[in-house]
């Protein structure tokens, strides 16, 4: 997936030291005809383009400094303060430079300084662009001719940007399905900063992490086939070798999604349990709570002993679970899901069995409204396990 001009220079203005953006000017273009030289700069960017003392040093200060325009080239061009009109302008782009030209009037300059000598330059020139580069900073078009305060952009221009850098660091086509769901939680962290709902408020985390985790595995099957689907397929079995592909990538990285973020859920509050233990000949329940070995030790106190199954939707397959651990027939089956309602003549089916749905908070309201007393939240299991191992 590439980023258009608009995603590189928000891009920019996030990575560098300062940023600035104006509409450009008739002047700034040549559009008047008149003889300005460069690109007029506000003051208020004046501490981006030269230091408290270059500006005191008296004459017309210069500045060279290498500029990189819309990440593909590189000139070598010049600051200078014209004390007397007040004036910042960029000047010098050389022979041929392909940008301020009349008919460029309005398009948007995005101007970021990299290093002490390192810029980068863009001119976004379509509604489009424009559009979404002042909204990931909820600028305005009368907020410009200003430095940019890049720490308010927008969350979603950042989970763009962090899924579009993700997708570009990748070696392989399609990297494993963990792999996949451990960068959905990074990226979810880093761009929301709501690590902390782990402990607190673990039924809106899942849910979090598991909406990013598609629109990684979304962003990435576009990067990956987009073209291929927009061109069309040469015949029937490519088409359906190409669907199959897709499909059954999606079944692998849904098939072990729940688990592997309820995993992640535990090991955020120090819960201990063992992932996908043999309990007796081929059962493995997803979870056992605190561990295979305590489950084994015939000594161990069977109500510390706990199971839980990880279904993302369960509405014809709960059944499953009802016979994963011999020795805790006899106590509660725990089965957390995503899905959304389930009926009341099931909910009753899986009283009468001893199944307790766990099923993240905001989700509840979907069930029938006289039962929905039955269902535990994430977060109430989470601290019963906590309770459990002495927490």
């Amino acid at each position: 997936m590439e980023m258009g001009y608009s995603g590189q220079a928000i891009q920019s203005v996030l990575s560098g030291m300062q940023g600035f953006c104006k509409f450009l000017s008739a002047n700034d273009t040549g559009a008047t005809g008149g003889h300005q030289s460069g690109i007029l700069i506000s003051m208020s960017a004046k501490r981006m383009l030269f230091t408290e003392q270059e500006l005191q040093n008296g004459g017309i200060p210069k500045r060279t400094v290498k500029i990189k325009w819309q990440n593909d080239f590189i000139t070598e061009s010049s600051f200078t303060y014209y004390e007397s009109k007040n004036e910042l302008r960029i000047t010098r782009f050389g022979r041929g430079f392909p940008c301020l030209k009349p008919e460029q009037t309005g398009a948007l300059f995005v101007f970021s300084r990299q290093s002490k000598d390192d810029y980068s330059g863009y001119f976004l020139e379509t509604e489009e662009e424009i559009e979404e580069f002042l909204n990931a900073f909820g600028l305005s078009p009368t907020e410009t001719n200003c430095l940019i305060d890049a720490g308010h952009v927008r969350p979603e221009f950042q989970e763009k940007l962090a899924v579009q850098e993700f997708i570009k660091s990748l070696t392989v086509e399609f990297p494993s399905a963990e792999e996949m769901l451990l960068a959905a939680r990074n990226i979810q962290n880093r761009v929301y900063n709501r690590i902390d709902y782990v402990k607190t408020n673990p039924d809106i985390k899942i849910i979090d992490w598991t909406n990013m985790e598609y629109n990684l595995f979304r962003a990435l099957e576009y990067s990956r086939y987009g073209n291929m689907i927009t061109r069309g397929f040469t015949s029937v079995d490519e088409f359906v070798k190409t669907a199959n592909m897709v499909l059954n990538r999606r079944k692998s990285r849904a098939g072990k999604s729940l688990e592997n973020h309820l995993a992640a859920i535990f090991d955020g509050n120090e819960i201990k349990y063992s992932s996908q233990p043999t309990t007796e000949g081929s059962k493995r329940p997803d979870f056992i709570f605190p561990s295979k070995e305590a489950y084994h030790d015939k000594n161990f106190c069977i109500e510390k002993l706990i199971s839980l199954a990880a279904k993302t939707t369960c509405k014809d397959r709960w059944r499953q679970v009802l016979n994963e651990a011999d020795r805790l027939k006899e106590k509660p089956k725990y089965l957390c899901t995503l899905q959304q309602g389930i009926s009341g003549a099931q909910m009753d089916e899986m009283q009468s069995e001893n199944v307790i749905l766990v099923v993240p908070r905001p989700y509840i309201r979907t069930y029938p409204a006289d039962r929905q007393d039955r269902i535990w939240t994430l977060s109430k299991f989470v601290e019963y396990l906590k309770f459990i191992e002495g927490k």
